[in-house]
């Protein structure tokens, strides 16, 4: 494939448009204009990976043990105790995953304080994204909560090339900080067109007046 060439996902695999319209989530809510840039924690996550790393940790432990020890070293009470940690660690993880991340793909908090979460899901064989929505202020009380849905093919072409700015301006359609943060990328955007276009008004005339 040619550096040019622009990445395309299968679009009859509702897992990977998911995935690809998850992650766009990111830089678009990363990168807002001041003061509605969100910095995304990473805490949720964070704890997710410990748990999971020190699973594989304990199951390659015990796995060199009973390689290079023999059979008789893996019934002893520390492997014993390594083996039991192994499935605590698994069961909490999975606790982790379904019951306190429960499809969380973002996360963020403004410098003001307020906190937005976004859960994502899709089912199997259907082309709809959803998304609960969920703001809070600095003090913890809830500005929007709602579920929203749009189908993938509002973002994504037939032949599965993704469109950023369909999906963003799906998304500053329905929730509210978002609408706000779009209405100041345009203040901002005409500032400087009108900036821009004083500049080259004066050029112009400074031109004219050297001719």
């Amino acid at each position: 494939m040619s550096s040019s060439e622009v990445p395309k996902i299968p679009v009859y695999s509702v897992n990977d448009l998911k995935s690809a319209t998850d992650d766009a989530l990111i830089p678009y809510l990363s990168y807002l204009p001041q003061p509605y840039t969100f910095v995304q924690d990473h805490s949720k996550t964070n704890v997710r990976f410990l748990l999971g790393y020190s699973a594989v940790a304990i199951a390659a432990f015990t796995f060199y043990a009973d390689r290079k020890l023999g059979w008789e070293a893996t019934r002893s009470p520390w492997i014993l105790a390594a083996v039991g940690s192994y499935f605590v660690l698994n069961s909490l993880l999975t606790y982790w995953i379904w019951a306190v991340e429960s499809g969380e793909v973002f996360r963020g908090k403004r410098k003001s304080g307020e906190v937005i979460s976004l859960r994502s899901s899709a089912k199997k064989h259907s082309p709809l994204y959803k998304l609960r929505v969920q703001y809070i202020s600095a003090g913890g009380k809830v500005l929007e909560e709602k579920k929203i849905e749009a189908p993938f093919t509002g973002w994504f072409s037939a032949e599965g090339v993704f469109h950023p700015a369909p999906l963003r301006s799906w998304l500053a359609s329905e929730i509210d900080v978002l609408k706000s943060a779009a209405k100041e990328k345009e203040k901002k955007a005409g500032g400087a067109s009108n900036a821009v276009g004083v500049s080259e008004g004066e050029g112009s005339k400074g031109a004219r007046r050297r001719g």
